[in-house]
Formats: C-alpha cells, structure tokens, sequence
C-alpha cells in the first residue's frame, strides 16, 4: 500500500502524531534520554538510549527474546529517511487548493504501463483466475495497484526496514505508528521471515504489495499453493495479497469500481452535496456527492458513458478537474482502494488502469 499509493501510501494517509510517552524497561543498563530530545535530530548515543525503549515496547507485545537481543542492538539511525520523510509535498494548513488530475493521469496510466499490465494479465491468467474465484476482486485492479505501487515489481525498495522504522520513530513526528510497525517487523521474523527479506521504501513498506509489516502480518496471503505467503519473492502471492486486503476493505465482488459520465452545466452541485462526515481523510471524502441510485443520477441529467453500472447500483459523483473536466461516478469498490491509498487520484489511477490493462 503507498505511503498511499503508489501503496503504502497508500496507506500513511490520515494517521496522526502517536505518544512520546512510551515506558522504559525498568531493567535496562542504560538511561533513558530526556523525552525532548526524541523529535530532534539527535547525537547516536541518544539513539542508542531510545533502542532500549523499542525493545522494552517489543518485549511487553510478545516479540521473543531472541529476536530483540539479535536484531535490535544492531540497528542505526538512518538520518535519511528522516529528512525523505520530512521533505514529503503538502500544501499550506488551510490550502484549498487542488491540483488537476490530468497531469497525475499522464503520469501513472502510461502506455508502457498498460503494455506491461497487458502482458502479466495474459502471462498470470490462470492464477488471476483462482485468485479472483477465492476473494472476487477484479484483476485488472489487482494488477494496476501491482503496476502502481512497484512496476509490477521491479522497484520495491531498498532501505533496511527496522533501521527505516526505528529510525523514524525516533524522530517523533509518528511515533506511535512507527514504533507499532516496528514491532510488527520483528514479530515477522518470529514468524520465520528472513531478516534479510525485511527491505523496503524509507516509510516501511515493503514487498510487491508494499505493505506495511503490520499489514503484513495480518493480510498476507499464499497465491501459488506452495502453503507460503512470500510477498517478496512469489508473484502470485503478492497478488492474492493485494486482493485479500481489498476484500478485508469491503471490496464487492461482481462491481465495477466506478465509470465515466456526461454532466450536464446545469446540475445543481449544491443540492447533491454530502453531509456525511468521513471518520478519516476528510479532505478526500469531501469532493465526493451524496450516494444516489444511478437511476437517479439518470434523472438528474448524469449519464454513463460506458457499461458497468445497472440502474439500481448506488455510486457517488466525482468531477477530479471540476465543473467542465468530466465526472466519474464512483462506487463502494472505488472505496476500497482508497483504502488501499486514500488519495482519489491514485484511486482513480488504479480504476483507470485496470480498465486499460483488461480493455474494457
């Protein structure tokens, strides 16, 4: 998942600052350091003093012995990924401002990518097909996300994942939520993972599904039947793991993630205005209608421009470049892969993607 999307992302979205507040093991041989230093940019030696609090905190969550004392002390602090994780776009607080999605667009659905995406459909055929028949997600999304996320493969990242990890919790900003992943990185090696498997982007995702290790744990799935989920070096178990976690997202089987639309100049935005309140990424569920039948949408003057759709399917109308840039309307499934990556223009990505890869 981007951190989000192309998937990790897919996945940092809408998490917040975690607790400074950690309790350090009343056993430890070194001293821990004054709380403020955590959220600065700190000399090894203070460093060194927050490993301890890591392995306390591992310790307390069932990590065994072992596997703290083998793997934690080693570990460095890694001031890059702190200043790639620093430097990360974002606009001013209040910023209303949304770029266009027609740059975007260009960018992520490629003809090279679809060329490729074409090509693993018909390579991967058969094992798209079970892993379809087991958890019904369509695959042409399973192998755009593939696309998206990695290069269907070819770039999953090379950054130590527990160094990556403990070193951005150590920063602060996240702490609660890196120093979580970090854990679940070692409970992967208690579950036999090699510590050399563990490599990934600088945020912690890894693998062709680049899941964060706690997703890892939880979502990873075997696709080839060898009784193995091995998301680093199995295709097919990096697919079915994609799909599994889009069926954990409330992926339904059978529904096309959304389709184009006519909107005519005179709808009334207004009146189909959302009131909902999205639990997280507001700004995303913002641009989003209220949920209407698309014999309703029908009514209103907003047509499809392409099957997928029966009339009594509900979806939600997005217009990514506003008024006079063209709508989708957009259904439960699109949701699901903004869970994957709660950016609509990833999400839109992806759906347009596999569209292109599997020619509908």
């Amino acid at each position: 998942m981007r951190i989000w999307g192309a998937g990790a992302a897919a996945i940092l979205a809408g998490i917040g600052a975690g607790s400074a507040n950690a309790q350090v093991d009343p056993l430890a041989p070194m001293a821990q350091p004054a709380a403020a230093t955590y959220a600065q940019y700190a000399a090894p030696t203070s460093f060194e003093g927050y490993k301890y609090q890591l392995m306390a905190r591992a310790r307390r969550e069932g990590v065994r012995e072992s596997t703290i004392q083998a793997y934690v002390p080693p570990i460095s602090l890694n001031r890059r990924v702190m200043e790639l994780d620093r430097s990360q776009p974002g606009g001013p607080p209040n910023s209303s401002y949304i770029p266009p999605f027609s740059p975007y667009r260009r960018q992520h659905v490629t003809a090279d990518l679809i060329r490729r995406g074409q090509a693993r459909y018909t390579s991967t055929y058969s094992s798209l097909n079970r892993i379809q028949a087991r958890y019904g997600v369509d695959p042409g999304v399973l192998l755009a996300i593939y696309g998206h996320e990695t290069s269907f493969g070819a770039v999953t990242g090379g950054f130590d994942l527990l160094e990556a990890l403990a070193s951005l919790a150590y920063e602060g900003r996240r702490r609660e939520m890196f120093e979580s992943e970090f854990v679940s990185a070692l409970k992967l090696i208690d579950l036999g993972v090699p510590r050399w498997r563990l490599k990934g982007s600088y945020a912690g995702a890894t693998g062709y599904p680049q899941f964060m290790p706690s997703v890892v744990v939880r979502l990873r799935a075997d696709g080839d039947g060898d009784g193995y989920a091995d998301i680093w070096g199995s295709e097919a178990d990096g697919l079915a793991s994609i799909a599994n976690y889009l069926r954990n997202a409330g992926w339904k089987p059978g529904l096309t993630w959304g389709v184009v639309v006519r909107v005519p100049s005179t709808l009334n935005r207004a009146a189909i205005r959302s009131t909902l309140q999205a639990p997280r990424c507001q700004r995303v569920y913002a641009r989003h209608s209220r949920w209407l039948t698309v014999g309703q949408w029908r009514a209103l003057g907003v047509v499809p421009v392409q099957s997928g759709l029966t009339d009594r399917d509900v979806a939600t109308l997005m217009e990514p470049d506003g008024p006079d840039g063209g709508g989708f309307l957009l259904t439960n499934n699109y949701r699901a892969i903004l869970d994957y990556n709660c950016s609509n223009f990833y999400a839109l990505s992806v759906g347009l993607l596999a569209n292109a890869i599997t020619r509908r």
